[in-house]
């Protein structure tokens, strides 16, 4: 995730601009959105390679493999200059857009507002607003694979000590982090958590420092939201969880399991949305749970039968309930503390 906090904006602002919005979007014509292969184009603030971003970045490049779209992308874009490729992208002929405009709400929204025949799919903290229709929101609600993976990391940590390191504690990262620690609490209630945010979505030597510092003072397992926390587990010897992608390829000794994000449920409802010419404004967060396929526990790879039994079993009983509606997996965007 990807979500620097500067040039936020409060609600209360944000519905006022929405008012304003009102006007203009009222008179707009019904989106005329394409029937067939569509242009769409990504707005990232950080590299395609982090994260968060490289989900988004992942199911586009399928999309357009696909031959449902014409893709492409600008990445490393500052959040003071998010607007202004917005209009160029809309300016070019592109029907759909896609990006995360989490530092630059307000002025996007005035964007779309400006271009009612584009459609807008942005990762966003706020809700969707009616009086912008050609504007929907999306975030990564993966809990359900995160409890899962928090399961396996109370099975596994010895020292009942486990490091969690995180880029900052807005919801989108908190939900992911109770759940995990809930999980890890169904093996161990008595696990005691460290819990620091580095105040970066990409800085993997300070997420490294952060980690070892946990190391120090006791963990024996990392939870690895940012890049940087999976080296410094793999340098000191002990395991680390991953999270948006699976990594354990690249940490076979050191990745037991991850919660993976698939963007490609959202990204393929809208895409067909704005092919039947019916794209309006909406939540398209519901596309991350994993009962929508959005989200999954990445295959444990080189840990396939060290983790115990117990817990695999109850993994899987809990992901069969997630899936049926029997089981829900609480969604609390609190900041999570230290124990």
């Amino acid at each position: 995730m990807n979500k620097p906090q500067t040039n936020s904006i409060t609600r209360r602002r944000l519905l006022g601009s929405a008012a304003v919005l009102l006007g203009a979007a009222a008179f707009a014509p019904k989106a005329a959105f394409a029937a067939d292969k569509i242009k769409v184009a990504g707005i990232y603030t950080v590299p395609v390679e982090q994260q968060w971003v490289s989900r988004i970045h992942k199911a586009a490049e399928t999309a357009q493999a696909r031959g449902d779209i014409e893709y492409t992308f600008t990445e490393n874009v500052s959040n003071t200059d998010y607007a202004r490729v917005m209009r160029e992208y809309a300016e070019s002929g592109n029907t759909l857009i896609i990006g995360e405009v989490f530092g630059a709400e307000q002025e996007a929204r005035e964007v779309a507002a400006d271009y009612p025949n584009v459609a807008f799919l942005m990762g966003s903290s706020f809700k969707q607003d009616a009086a912008l229709p050609n504007f929907s929101v999306f975030d990564n609600y993966i809990q359900d694979a995160a409890y899962l993976s928090g399961i396996i990391a109370g099975a596994m940590t010895k020292s009942g000590n486990i490091g969690m390191v995180g880029g900052f504690p807005i919801p989108e990262v908190n939900r992911l982090m109770h759940a995990f620690m809930a999980g890890a609490a169904e093996m161990n209630p008595d696990i005691k958590f460290q819990v620091s945010f580095i105040g970066s979505w990409f800085d993997p030597p300070k997420a490294k420092e952060t980690a070892f510092a946990m190391i120090e003072n006791g963990a024996d397992l990392l939870y690895a939201e940012r890049f940087g926390v999976s080296d410094a587990a793999q340098e000191k010897g002990v395991l680390a969880i991953g999270n948006v992608i699976d990594t354990q390829a690249d940490y076979p000794e050191t990745v037991v399991a991850s919660a993976i994000w698939h963007f490609e449920p959202t990204l393929d409802a809208a895409i067909a949305a704005v092919q039947a010419g019916n794209f309006t404004a909406d939540d398209y967060g519901k596309y991350s749970f994993m009962a929508e396929g959005g989200s999954s526990l990445a295959p444990l790879g080189t840990f396939e039968g060290k983790v115990p039994e117990a817990a695999m079993k109850l993994v899987m009983e809990k992901e069969a309930a997630i899936k049926d509606g029997s089981f829900s997996v609480t969604i609390n965007d609190e900041e999570p503390k230290s124990s």
